[in-house]
């Protein structure tokens, strides 16, 4: 709808619902338009999370689960027990590697899809492609996993996804993978290279290295991806790209992008319990550094904040933010990147952090200045404007745009009182999940593949690597080099015995 809010023109593609995540946050939810009936893009169109229609009516149900319990669920995972209990199960993968194409698939076969996590985020997005044939369902969490097995009562089920992707290796089509960010890279490579296509929850990996590593094995292979960027398949971002693309403001020097969420802070415990009988902890872990379980501070909801699992409220939601000016701008790898906040803690993400990036010039456009805020240091005014909790503003030469995920502003108000966009030259999306479905069938693109999502995740990360580094970063793309070791080490990490599976 549009309208006028003291002469200035105001645009709300969709109305917002307020609803509260599993992680205990609140977030301003749009509601994208539906038709009758259509209770499922309600709950898959969009990042934050609130139950779906299929699993309150599923609560309701009595059924009995099938007897089999992922074996994985119950031992500790090393490599070489990996290896012994599951054969040649990398040595499968490798064999992928050299071979792999995506079978081709007909418009009414349905695809057969495994997914990799099962709940909470995780869950939306098996609802987004609950219209295929779910096959295989891995969760570390036997609890999390037994409810999805309810609905899809005849997926087999996984405790471990490296068992996973070599048992399935010759059944399935297609992988969508919903874990913590530690995960992202390992399922994503391994699905990969054994030429499955990819639905990747955001942000794409976990460091920079990972999402180098990841946009050029996709490119290799030849699969369909798609990042879990929900919000970029809505209209509103497609009406903004259209604005600022056709000039409205000039040419655009600054962008000024915040999110008042804030994932940061804690100790570690000083003592560790024994994790619940239902989750396998060593594989919760995974490539992470081995550290005692602590009930409440990981596993499900807090992970974000440790640096060995997450990226704080940048890796949270900067690829949701950023992807707009990524976008409209057409950015790419920054060239410099300088961080400010509190005293670096080992441990945990900053509760508030700004991030300067600055971005080379580029065919049509000059060079362009990005700066992210989060947490407790995000702005309440922008150029003289007050500003919501969360948004984007460009700052061009003509004029200002504010955005969010559902509404766009001009400034300034009187200049822009009579505007009129231009026609809308960007179709509208089929839906998120579906965009990467269609991609798996026929090839036809995705809005989010990781030749554009990979760049995007570097981008992102590297925020967190000037920060953590103390300086301002010098960044080399081309040899994904900074300029000083200090900032370097922060580009990549180790991993455990067994989880290393950045070369094939």
């Amino acid at each position: 709808m549009e309208w006028e809010q003291g002469g200035l023109f105001v645009r709300e593609t969709v109305p917002s619902l307020a609803t509260s995540g599993s992680d205990g946050l609140s977030y301003n939810t749009p509601a994208f338009e539906a038709g009758p009936g259509d209770l499922r893009a309600l709950s898959v169109c969009f990042p934050p999370l609130f139950p779906t229609y299929l699993e309150r009516a599923m609560a309701t149900r009595d059924k009995t689960l099938p007897a089999t319990t992922p074996r994985y669920l119950h031992r500790r995972s090393s490599r070489r027990g990996f290896l012994q209990t599951s054969g040649t199960a990398l040595l499968g993968i490798g064999v992928h590697t050299m071979t792999a194409r995506a079978r081709p698939r007909a418009a009414n076969d349905k695809l057969q899809v495994a997914c990799i996590g099962t709940a909470n985020r995780a869950a939306s997005d098996i609802e987004g492609v609950a219209g295929e044939a779910i096959v295989a369902l891995c969760d570390v969490d036997r609890n999390y996993l037994d409810r999805k097995r309810m609905e899809f009562p005849d997926a087999r089920p996984y405790g471990d996804y490296r068992e996973l992707l070599d048992k399935e290796a010759d059944r399935i089509d297609a992988v969508v993978i919903g874990t913590p960010d530690h995960h992202h890279a390992p399922a994503t490579l391994l699905a990969i290279r054994a030429g499955k296509h990819v639905y990747c929850e955001k942000p794409l990996t976990h460091t920079v290295e990972e999402a180098r590593m990841v946009t050029e094995a996709s490119k290799a292979a030849g699969v369909a991806t798609q990042l879990g960027t929900q919000i970029h398949s809505g209209d509103n971002y497609r009406r903004v790209v259209e604005i600022l693309q056709s000039g409205a403001i000039g040419e655009v020097t600054d962008v000024h992008v915040w999110v008042g969420k804030a994932w940061g802070g804690g100790e570690r415990p000083e003592q560790g319990e024994e994790p619940p009988e239902h989750l396998n902890w060593d594989l919760w872990l995974g490539p992470a550094p081995w550290r005692p379980f602590a009930s409440g501070r990981y596993h499900p909801a807090q992970w974000r904040r440790w640096w060995d699992f997450g990226q704080g409220t940048l890796g949270d939601m900067g690829c949701h933010y950023m992807d707009l000016p990524f976008w409209a701008l057409g950015l790419s790898y920054p060239t410099e990147i300088e961080a400010e906040g509190p005293e670096v803690h080992p441990e945990t993400a900053p509760l508030g952090i700004v991030v300067r990036y600055r971005f080379p010039a580029a065919p049509g456009r000059g060079p362009v200045q990005l700066t992210w805020y989060d947490g407790n240091r995000i702005p309440r005014h922008i150029e003289g404007q007050p500003v919501k909790a969360n948004g984007v503003m460009f700052v061009g030469s003509e004029g200002m745009m504010f955005a969010d995920y559902t509404s766009y502003r001009l400034f300034p108000a009187d200049k822009f009182a009579n505007y009129q966009p231009p026609p809308p030259t960007i179709a509208s999306s089929v839906g998120h999940h579906q965009e990467w479905l269609n991609a798996c069938r026929d090839g036809t693109p995705t809005g989010c593949d990781f030749s554009y999502s990979g760049p995007l995740t570097e981008a992102v990360l590297l925020g967190n690597v000037a920060y953590r580094s103390g300086r301002k970063v010098r960044w080399n793309a081309a040899e994904l080099r900074a300029d000083h070791p200090d900032a370097q080490r922060f580009v990549t990490k180790s991993y455990r015995e067994g989880w290393d599976f950045r070369h094939p």
